[in-house]
């Protein structure tokens, strides 16, 4: 998050990934395929989305009560993303915005920075606050696993790829 994502998935792979969506887009059922496509390889990053969101819960809340909950907000907002085509191809997990979050729509870029942010103290714009979230909640999340998604996405790739490739044979 703070320079993309923790992982990408190789040029082979993206070279794979644009061949096998040429490839979909001949099908008869190509919309089919590529919507089971996307969804499989979604499946296989929910795991690390998990992590995220229950890395973010964990950051430790001192201050009052206040709604809505930036915390829980920032952890709705945790989804795998995948695209087929276009500018960019391939699978992420991304953390959104949070548009409608006590006007604090970067909030998930801010928890991430080792430098924190600043706000007003209760809206007073003469009293500002320095504020320290978890550095590297998003990134942490991900170390030591990113062979893992990526195997299960290269995975999904490769069950799509021998369905075509059994249709053609």
């Amino acid at each position: 998050m703070a320079g993309g994502p923790p992982f990408s998935l190789g040029v082979e792979t993206h070279e794979g990934l644009a061949a096998l969506t040429r490839a979909i887009r001949a099908e008869e059922d190509g919309k089919q395929l590529r919507r089971e496509l996307a969804r499989d390889m979604r499946e296989a990053l929910k795991p690390g989305a998990a992590a995220a969101k229950s890395s973010v819960m964990a950051i430790a809340s001192a201050g009052l009560p206040t709604a809505p909950a930036l915390r829980s907000s920032v952890a709705r907002k945790i989804r795998p993303e995948v695209k087929l085509g276009g500018r960019w191809s391939g699978a992420r997990v991304k953390a959104f915005k949070t548009k409608n979050v006590r006007g604090f729509p970067n909030a998930p870029k801010r928890l991430n920075r080792a430098g924190g942010w600043r706000h007003p103290v209760y809206g007073n714009r003469e009293v500002w606050v320095h504020q320290h979230g978890k550095s590297g909640w998003f990134d942490e999340a991900f170390e030591g696993r990113e062979g893992v998604y990526r195997q299960a996405v290269e995975a999904a790739m490769e069950n799509m790829a021998r369905r075509i490739a059994a249709r053609a044979g």
